[in-house]
């Protein structure tokens, strides 16, 4: 056999060359508390597990165009070409999740936590690497039992286009992650709250008016809304936002 070698090029150059980038949005997602379930019902666990994949979560992630990159225990990690689809596709597992765990006794059932991001990844074969999908990973980490967590990147995305609503969890200082990320939880119960209806309904406007104290600092404060003041003193907050 003989083999040809091109001028100036090393093997680490060349495999450098065969690295793939591409935008997508990563679906990550584990059971919760599956170590204990095993300990407790193996073979009924991985049973339960089986069925959930191969009758919801796998379909859901094909029919939402997304494609699955790596299975590995409980966990799944998937990619995505649209935020909306994996949104979607997230909502809609996690909704039917709910129906199937009905008649199931707490201890015992299947509970998925999902995390979603907005990033460039690295694809090797079939499976994904990078930065993206880290932050992925550590949202799922964070996410409540059967919730889903996102992060801002994906929100930018999504808001106004699906009919869902956000919890703000702020600046989360995710594992390995070198910079805080903005941190929202999907509120996946069908009723809203009477104090979110009200709010969405009333359009207030927040206007910032400033004033000095007594030693001459000036002071930055916020009005919502009309009638009798209500006051409410500050916290620790980076800039002024609706509370």
């Amino acid at each position: 056999m003989r083999k040809i070698f091109v001028p100036g090029t090393r093997s680490g150059d060349l495999a450098k060359a065969r690295v793939e980038r591409h935008l997508a949005a990563i679906f990550a997602a584990d059971v919760a508390g599956y170590s204990r379930l095993m300990g407790a019902d193996e073979e009924g666990t991985h049973a339960q597990l089986r069925a959930h994949r191969s009758e919801l979560c796998d379909p859901a992630i094909e029919r939402h165009r997304g494609h699955i990159a790596n299975t590995a225990g409980d966990s799944i990690l998937a990619e995505f070409g649209s935020v909306v689809d994996a949104v979607t596709c997230a909502v809609e597992i996690q909704r039917s999740m709910r129906g199937r765990n009905s008649e199931v006794l707490p201890d015992k059932r299947i509970e998925f936590r999902i995390g979603i991001n907005l990033g460039d990844v690295i694809t090797d074969g079939t499976d994904i690497f990078g930065d993206g999908v880290n932050v992925a990973a550590r949202l799922e980490g964070i996410a409540d039992r059967g919730g889903i967590c996102i992060s801002r990147q994906v929100l930018d995305q999504v808001e106004g286009k699906l009919d869902l609503t956000y919890r703000e969890l702020g600046r989360q200082n995710l594992k390995n992650i070198a910079k805080p990320v903005e941190v929202y939880a999907i509120r996946l119960d069908a009723a809203v709250a009477p104090g979110s209806r009200f709010l969405a309904a009333a359009d207030l406007k927040q206007e910032i008016r400033y004033c000095k104290a007594p030693d001459g600092v000036r002071l930055a404060y916020a009005t919502v809304g009309a009638g009798p003041p209500m006051l409410k003193s500050a916290h620790y907050l980076g800039h002024l936002e609706y509370d």
